[in-house]
């Protein structure tokens, strides 16, 4: 995750091809600053530091701390952060989060109103083909006939094999993350040559049977769950992945696989993970670094405030939902942006704001209005304390200006849940039994009551308790039917002060323009 400038510089010109209209790469570089894969890979080092800037993807936005020599142009870089982006497009849509701020089209994604042009789908859009591209540039780097023409044996060869294993999982992710966005994106791997192409289109069930290929392929050459280095992916994150693909199928492809969701579910369970004792600690500034918090995390992206300096990731979380009479202190940081709330909606699936019948229920209530009648006002609805850069033993994180909490993407908890559901949805190989002892073992870490029966309108909300502002809630109400129409309404849904329906167009959102108009083999998404 530290800073490899030469490295950046290969990749950075791998980017190029993630847009449709790209210029010609076949030619020969006159600089002799310029840095190519021949020069990268003669150092044996150069594999896991070329690694280290695919993970870093999902961290940072450039290669020069928070702002300077950025990934991707068109947009600011913090905005344009790859974590900033997802939590955006996973959490604004719904009742989980508003912002305060008046940039551009952010609150477009409140109203569900936004259009092929928008500025932040855009950098989302090819924030992951960035990504996408970097991975495909290091898989052709890797291949047995490029290690053997560069003598590379031994230990080092051993360790490339999981290497390579861990850019497909990284790329798997990232076209997750395309096809519940886009659903039907452009689709490039190493196997298309760098240069000048259009990028064909894959349709969804396409593309959801090949990310399902991929993980299968790769789970025999991943390192074994819970033995790969912390934040890298192992087998846990691939069975998670997995199980979270088939938990969705019928979106995605049209096809229930509740059964495979609890097959993957079980692996993962069956590895050893365990819950954290305490839910807070999940969400501090030392949640890397106490092994019974990681026992519970599965894959994080990983942040520190004096390597990792961004104004994306938890950095944002953390600094954009501090205002008001809020300290900024209290919460490990130098200052408050004064942006991210919640909504009335979200607040009422708790028995109680206070978090005295559940722990989960971290708000800032003080000064703070349950309701938003001014969605531009940081007042207007409570703030959330969720994630904070202190540790669990109460010292301030690093730095007061960018943080050191990492943001657990798949943890046990989620698992649990996912369990649950699709023993209730009809999957074969679990049993209600067990699923309701699962939930029952979050609520008793949150101090909640104990239930009896589960439901799945029960399931949708303890996601909600459990996993809010950890970029599942949009997924989840899809899933549910629920994002779009007018069956759930919740505060300014459609820009509507109680909430309207909105069409279901928005389940999904569009291809950006600027791709459309450049690649002749792209269509649109439906009614965009």
């Amino acid at each position: 995750m530290k800073r490899i400038s030469n490295i950046s510089i290969l990749i950075a010109a791998l980017a190029l091809i993630v847009s449709s209209c790209s210029k010609d790469l076949d030619t020969t570089p006159l600089d002799p600053e310029v840095v190519t894969a021949a020069d990268i890979f003669d150092n044996p080092a150069a594999y896991k530091q070329v690694l280290a800037k695919l993970y870093a993807g999902l961290a940072v936005s450039g290669q020069d701390g928070p702002a300077g020599n950025a990934d991707i142009a068109g947009i600011d870089e913090g905005f344009g952060q790859y974590l900033r982006g997802y939590w955006y497009h996973q959490e604004f849509p719904t009742d989980e989060a508003v912002i305060a701020w008046n940039d551009q089209t952010i609150k477009d994604f409140h109203w569900q109103s936004w259009g092929s042009s928008d500025v932040f789908i855009t950098a989302m859009y090819y924030r992951i083909f960035y990504q996408i591209a970097a991975c495909n540039e290091f898989i052709r780097e890797t291949t047995d006939a490029k290690l053997d023409e560069r003598g590379v044996s031994g230990q080092l060869r051993t360790d490339i094999g999981y290497f390579r294993a861990e850019a497909r999982f990284l790329r798997a992710l990232s076209y997750w993350h395309a096809m519940d966005l886009f659903a039907n994106p452009p689709f490039v791997t190493e196997k298309d040559k760098v240069g000048y192409f259009f990028p064909e289109q894959i349709q969804r069930a396409d593309l959801f049977e090949y990310i399902e290929q991929e993980l299968l392929d790769i789970e025999p050459m991943l390192i074994d769950a819970r033995m790969n280095e912390y934040g890298r992916a192992d087998k846990g994150a691939a069975w998670t992945l997995l199980a979270k693909l088939y938990l969705n199928a019928e979106v995605y492809a049209g096809e229930a696989r509740y059964t495979d969701c609890i097959t993957y579910c079980n692996r993962v369970i069956d590895a050893g993970y365990a819950l954290a004792p305490e839910y807070d600690e999940l969400f501090l500034a030392d949640n890397g670094q106490k092994q019974a918090v990681v026992n519970e995390i599965i894959y994080s992206i990983n942040f520190d405030g004096i390597r990792t300096t961004t104004y994306g990731g938890t950095n944002f979380i953390i600094h954009a939902a501090i205002g008001g009479e809020m300290t900024p202190l209290d919460y490990g940081v130098a200052d408050g942006w004064g942006g991210l709330r919640t909504t009335s909606a979200f607040v009422d699936l708790f028995p109680d704001e206070t978090g005295e019948d559940d722990k989960r229920a971290m708000f800032f209530t003080e000064g703070q209005s349950k309701e938003i009648n001014d969605i531009s006002l940081f007042t207007d609805g409570y703030a959330v304390t969720k994630f904070k850069n202190i540790t669990s033993e109460g010292v301030q994180g690093s730095d007061p200006n960018f943080v050191d909490t990492d943001f657990p993407m798949f943890r046990l908890g989620d698992v649990y849940l996912m369990y649950a559901e699709a023993v209730l949805r009809g999957g074969a190989g679990g049993d209600q039994g067990t699923a309701l002892a699962y939930v029952n073992d979050l609520r008793e870490r949150a101090e909640a009551e104990t239930v009896n029966e589960l439901t799945l309108d029960f399931i949708l909300d303890e996601r909600a308790r459990e996993l809010y502002w950890e970029c599942h809630r949009r997924t989840d109400l899809v899933r549910y039917g629920l994002l779009t129409g007018g069956e759930y309404l919740w505060p300014w849904k459609g820009n509507a002060k109680q909430g309207i329906a909105t069409d279901d167009k928005y389940n999904i959102f569009p291809i950006p323009a600027s791709d459309i108009s450049a690649n002749p083999n792209l269509t649109q998404n439906p009614d965009y």
